[in-house]
């Protein structure tokens, strides 16, 4: 009986670990545009093809972060790493088991996005070729881009512009003013999330010569960039036209908040619960711009 129960330990901590590997705080840029391109297709909208996007963008999602663990962990670069522990680098689990995760979790959004195209447009097939690719490529490979300072660039295209159109598109085989403005907002706050990491790591990628835009920018103009990013998601939602998409300023005083902490100058671990309210805020976003799209 103790055995079985030591094994069962076991497991749940395996288990657990996987999970904490997958980065679950970074999964509503995942979630987000989905929600909002689903709402905006409005009466075309198709439940099958909705819940294939998200499937895909979570897979996609989750498929980067074990493939930045994996790449990050073998040149090294997360090894004095502050923010949440790495698979790759720490040990938890090898090099070769996380780049299998990662390969699992872009073959699973595969197979979906294969499912998808056969009841949209195969041309999704092309998409989906290039936003693994695009997922590999971060930091993976002899020549990561995420290593150039164009990680948020990456961002913004794919889980912003890609994922709401794209996710738009799918279930009403039209692309349309409404998808691209609402793709902004969602980009942006995607982008976010990777500034406040950039931020938090920017000491350390400086040492081992990872070149993020937070180190290209320097420390005041990265955190700059922040507020930036988390204004234009506000505006953006005001230029689709749609007049109860302002009600996504009762989200503001979480935004507020995270601006003023970020431009404060908090550094190293005060910036994780950032993190995670920048995670909160974006989900929130997307469910207040979803509900305003719908009235």
């Amino acid at each position: 009986m103790i055995e079985e129960n030591f094994q069962n330990l076991l497991r749940r901590r395996h288990i657990n670990i996987w999970i904490q590997g997958s980065r679950p705080r970074t999964l509503p840029a995942a979630i987000a545009p989905v929600l909002v391109a689903t709402v905006a297709a409005g009466s075309q909208w198709r439940p099958l093809q909705a819940a294939l996007a998200l499937f895909v963008s979570l897979a996609l999602q989750v498929g980067v972060n074990y493939s930045n663990d994996y790449s990050d962990g073998i040149r090294g670069t997360d090894d004095n790493r502050i923010g949440p522990t790495r698979l790759t680098a720490s040990g938890l689990a090898t090099a070769q088991a996380v780049k299998n995760a990662a390969f699992l979790s872009f073959g699973a959004a595969s197979i979906a996005g294969l499912v998808l195209a056969s009841l949209s447009s195969w041309w999704v097939i092309l998409i989906g070729i290039t936003s693994i690719a695009a997922a590999w490529g971060y930091t993976g490979g002899a020549n990561p881009y995420g290593y150039k300072g164009l990680g948020e660039v990456s961002v913004f295209i794919f889980f912003g512009v890609v994922a709401t159109v794209g996710t738009y598109y799918v279930q009403t085989l039209t692309i349309t003013w409404l998808a691209c403005a609402a793709s902004v907002p969602m980009g942006a706050l995607a982008c976010a999330l990777l500034a406040i990491n950039n931020i938090r790591d920017r000491a350390q990628d400086v040492e081992v010569g990872k070149k993020t835009l937070a180190v290209r920018l320097g420390d005041r103009n990265s955190r700059l960039f922040l507020v930036v990013l988390l204004t234009s998601a506000y505006l953006f939602a005001a230029l689709t036209l749609k007049p109860w998409a302002l009600i996504t300023v009762i989200t503001l005083p979480l935004a507020v908040k995270i601006s003023r902490a970020v431009l404060s100058g908090a550094v190293g671990r005060d910036l994780i619960p950032l993190l995670a309210k920048t995670g909160q805020l974006q989900l929130l976003f997307a469910l207040t711009f979803a509900l305003g799209l719908a009235l």
